[in-house]
C-alpha cells in the first residue's frame, strides 16, 4: 500500500526533477525577454546604416580657441555654442594672443557650409570665414576667438 501512496515524481528519476527544473527556468528566462522587448525602446539602426556622407552636417565638431587672451572669451563662445547645438569638441588657447577678431575656419575638406552656419550663430558675416583644408582635421570648423569677442552674438539663456 504504501507503494501507491508515492507522488509520481518521488519515484521519478533525479532527471525528470532536474529537467523540468531546467525548463521552467528556460521557460521564464524566454518570457523575461520578450517582455523586456516590447518595454524597451529599439535602437534606430537605420541611421547606422546610413552612409557616412548622409550624416555629415547633422553634427558640426567645432573647436574653440582663445586668440584675444581674455579670459573666459573661449568658455563663453564655447557656452553660446553649445546651446546652438554645436558639438565643441575641443577648447584651448591659440599661439598667440594677438587675434583682433574672431574668425571661423573650415577644416574638415573646406566644408564652408559647416563654417558659414557657425559664423551665423555667432553674429558674424561671411567675410570672418576662412578655409584650410587638411586630411588630418578630424573638426569641422575652428572658431578663433579674438578681442572683439564681446560684439558676437552670445545667446545667454
Amino acid at each position: 500500500m504504501s507503494e501507491q501512496s508515492k507522488s509520481p515524481t518521488s519515484s521519478s528519476s533525479p532527471w525528470v526533477t532536474v529537467g523540468l527544473t531546467v525548463f521552467t527556468f528556460l521557460f521564464v528566462l524566454l518570457l523575461s525577454a520578450l517582455v523586456i522587448r516590447f518595454l524597451v525602446p529599439r535602437i534606430d539602426v537605420e541611421r547606422a546604416k546610413r552612409s557616412e556622407q548622409a550624416l555629415i552636417g547633422n553634427v558640426i565638431q567645432v573647436e574653440v580657441l582663445n586668440g584675444g587672451g581674455i579670459e573666459g572669451a573661449a568658455n563663453a563662445v564655447t557656452s553660446s555654442l553649445r546651446q546652438l547645438g554645436f558639438d565643441v569638441v575641443e577648447i584651448g588657447n591659440f599661439d598667440v594672443f594677438d587675434v583682433e577678431q574672431t574668425v571661423v575656419l573650415a577644416r574638415n575638406g573646406g566644408d564652408v557650409k559647416s563654417a558659414e552656419r557657425v559664423a551665423r550663430g555667432l553674429g558674424l558675416s561671411a567675410d570672418r570665414i576662412l578655409i584650410e583644408e587638411s586630411a588630418d582635421y578630424y573638426l569641422d570648423v575652428t572658431v578663433l576667438v579674438g578681442r572683439d569677442y564681446e560684439s558676437l552674438n552670445l545667446e545667454r539663456r
